[in-house]
């Protein structure tokens, strides 16, 4: 198995979601992607359930001394979300992460700030939210997005991404009301391995997606 690109993936995924709308299971959806990787995904999903696209905003935190190594993330205005395991091998405590997690709420900001155009956040109230990644790892990012999405009250929350590692997807059926994957392979190493075109989005991809690009 390997897409092409994020397009393709999305369109497969789009298909796979638009079955279970077919069934009555996503009623009165609005597609929410995780920028940026997740917004070309995000896209064709969107259109292929005639539904609105718009974004949520997922930060990693890392460890203050090697920050690709993520010991949390914060979507929205909810709180940082932890990995208490990671923290206890690290000898870490979220006090220690208080000046990563400024930073990180700063850049968060900016990107929605940059995405939104000025644009309220859509109301989910009642309604089928799917938020849209182009792939699940362990899962930290999509966990933190799923918490601040629950306490705005949504009828239904669906997670969606085109391929997950087994043990993310399983984490996230304990927080989603539904998980849609197409793939969950058992030798997982990293979302961009089941991609031939992984090529890191730009601010102007995702505002390009979302059709929100200044003239």
């Amino acid at each position: 198995m390997l897409f092409r690109d994020r397009r393709e993936a999305g369109r497969e995924l789009a298909a796979r979601l638009r079955q279970r709308q077919d069934e009555g299971a996503l009623p009165d959806p609005v597609v929410l992607a995780l920028p940026r990787g997740g917004v070309a995904v995000a896209a064709e999903v969107a259109r292929a359930l005639d539904a609105p696209l718009d974004v949520l905003v997922v930060r990693k935190v890392g460890a203050p001394f090697h920050e690709e190594f993520g010991v949390g993330a914060m979507a929205g205005d909810g709180v940082p979300v932890f990995d208490a395991e990671s923290l206890r091998r690290l000898g870490l405590t979220e006090d220690d992460l208080a000046p990563v997690v400024e930073r990180e709420r700063t850049e968060l900001r900016r990107r929605e700030q940059l995405y939104r155009r000025g644009r309220p956040a859509p109301d989910l109230r009642n309604r089928t939210v799917i938020v849209v990644d182009d792939g699940l790892a362990t899962g930290s990012t999509a966990r933190a997005a799923l918490r601040a999405l629950r306490a705005q009250a949504p009828g239904r929350l669906v997670l969606a991404a085109p391929v997950a590692a087994p043990e993310g997807a399983a984490l996230m059926r304990q927080e989603a009301d539904e998980v849609v994957c197409l793939h969950e392979p058992a030798a997982f190493m990293a979302v961009g391995q089941w991609y031939e075109e992984f090529d890191q989005l730009t601010d102007d991809d995702v505002l390009r997606a979302l059709g929100r690009q200044e003239a």
